[in-house]
């Protein structure tokens, strides 16, 4: 049975832990610093387990060595964002927890795949692969799979049609200036810019990179959690072979996109043996600026704490 192991045990990683346990045929482990937190999730997910129709198991732990031997390590460990706070103002804190846990997961399960999810995901997602001394194709963030469930959402409901027949896409950082393409966007094979106004467009775009923020003042007290792991959950299939998409993700680039040493919201071919593929996508003017704005904002807020893995 393939094993993923999820490090943190706070609403994204317990989620994520519930729905690869029910959809999809792998075990888990669930690792957090608290005493006895991951053991009561896992608790109660196994008792759950009669009413959920399968017999997949669950271990809680505050050990590493526990999770020895996973396909796939999650990093979903750090402090969320509170109202008020952007996804920078945590880098300093989060980093040090996603280098650690990158370095100490690893070191039990060094043929593993790593996705990370804590924020701020580009910036965690770089310093991971930069501590975990992985080839490229074996680390990536999850972004562009919400930030794009977040896009075809609003496409949908300004259209009052099913998401089912929207198809879109976001790269870019997780954030503030990420880039949605309306371009690229279509709703049953129609470009969006044939069924929406130009105004319209604009406001969904606007909503779409501000939709954690959206989220984080309607919480007050916390951030988003269903999305994610539902994004996260995906891209875990992925890497354990049980499908294959092309979906943006935040990767480590060399060289595509006319960016080295940096990993950030681009196309990619996911499958089993990681990241098979970055997608470049003719962009224009317009779009190739704001992706570049994305890039140089990046890169300020790595300088902050790329020194932590030196």
């Amino acid at each position: 049975m393939p094993r993923v192991t999820i490090i943190g045990a706070g609403r994204v990683g317990s989620t994520l832990a519930q729905r690869l346990l029910e959809q999809y045929n792998v075990d888990v482990v669930l690792l957090d610093i608290a005493p006895d937190l991951p053991r009561a999730i896992a608790l109660d997910l196994m008792q759950a387990r009669a009413l959920g129709g399968h017999d997949r198991q669950i271990i809680g732990t505050n050990d590493y060595w526990d999770t020895a031997g996973s396909d796939v390590i999650v990093i979903a460990a750090g402090l969320p964002r509170k109202p008020g706070m952007t996804r920078e103002d945590l880098i300093s804190v989060n980093a040090r927890i996603v280098i650690d846990a990158t370095r100490q997961a690893l070191a039990r399960s060094p043929e593993a795949a790593l996705l990370v999810i804590t924020n701020p995901l580009d910036v965690m997602t770089y310093l991971a692969w930069r501590a975990s001394g992985l080839p490229p194709h074996r680390v990536m963030g999850m972004a562009g799979v919400l930030d794009t469930a977040r896009f075809r959402h609003f496409i949908a409901e300004a259209l009052a049609v099913s998401w089912h027949d929207v198809s879109a896409l976001v790269i870019g950082t997780h954030g503030d200036t990420m880039v949605p393409l309306p371009r690229y966007a279509t709703v049953h094979g129609i470009p969006l810019t044939e069924l929406l106004e130009e105004e319209a467009i604009a406001e969904i775009v606007h909503r779409t990179q501000f939709g954690g923020a959206e989220l984080v003042q309607l919480f007050r007290n916390g951030s988003a959690y269903q999305a994610p792991a539902a994004a996260a959950a995906q891209m875990v299939a992925c890497l354990l072979g049980q499908r294959r998409q092309l979906l943006p993700a935040s990767v480590p680039l060399q060289g595509a996109y006319g960016v080295e040493d940096l990993c950030i919201g681009v196309p990619i071919y996911l499958g089993a043996q990681g990241v098979e593929q970055v997608v470049e996508l003719d962009l224009t003017k317009p779009e190739r600026d704001a992706f570049e704005r994305s890039v140089t904002a990046l890169q300020e807020a790595i300088k902050t704490a790329s020194y932590l893995v030196d």
